[in-house]
């Protein structure tokens, strides 16, 4: 093994142990399992099916996105669009610090370290390619592992309120990522496949 793979893998460890304080608790395939723990672990996943060239910052990025995100609680703000949006604001900010902090125990230095600051702070999504990419894979795992969940749980929601959904969630995405998402290498939600189909075409 290589110095700079078990810096990695150090890095790796202490995200993992600090996701897996996460109180917050899901079962797959008959395995509990920490939320945040395992949302880190299919955003790996999905960045090695997807780009599996990244080099370590960015896969630091993707692994710390949600970095302790249950600490930072949405009802601590109004439940308004205002308060939604500073929760987020002050949301990112955190998450960028508290890897950097882990990132920075593991041994790295400020050239890996301000990267994944920016990326997970989601800073200069389309200009900065580390956040782009961060900002890819997230919705990626989103469209394979969640978005059936989030629609189940709004069934509120009609047609062109999730037209609107998939087509915001589309745009944030490279052109890339959306190729991948429409080539088969993404598993889409069977029952939203015409709903997707119909938000994307024409892009």
């Amino acid at each position: 093994m290589t110095e700079q793979q078990a810096l990695l893998d150090r890095a790796i460890a202490l995200v993992d142990a600090a996701n897996s304080e996460d109180p917050n608790r899901v079962t797959l395939d008959g395995k509990d399992w920490p939320k945040e723990l395992l949302y880190s672990q299919r955003m790996s996943d999905m960045l090695q099916r997807f780009r599996p060239d990244a080099d370590a910052a960015q896969q630091l990025a993707i692994r710390a996105q949600h970095i302790q995100r249950w600490k930072s609680r949405r009802d601590a703000y109004p439940m308004d669009r205002i308060g939604y949006l500073q929760w987020r604001k002050d949301l990112y900010k955190i998450q960028a610090q508290t890897a950097v902090d882990l990132l920075m125990q593991a041994g790295y230095g400020e050239d890996v370290t301000s990267r994944v600051r920016q990326a997970v702070a989601k800073e200069r999504i389309k200009e900065n390619p580390d956040t782009q990419l961060l900002e890819d894979v997230t919705d990626l795992v989103f469209i394979e592992h969640y978005m059936l969940a989030f629609a189940e749980k709004h069934p509120e929601y009609d047609e062109e309120k999730w037209l609107d959904i998939v087509r915001k969630t589309w745009k944030k995405m490279s052109a890339r990522a959306q190729q991948f998402a429409l080539s088969g290498s993404v598993k889409l939600p069977e029952p939203l496949i015409p709903l997707i189909q119909k938000a994307v075409a024409g892009d």
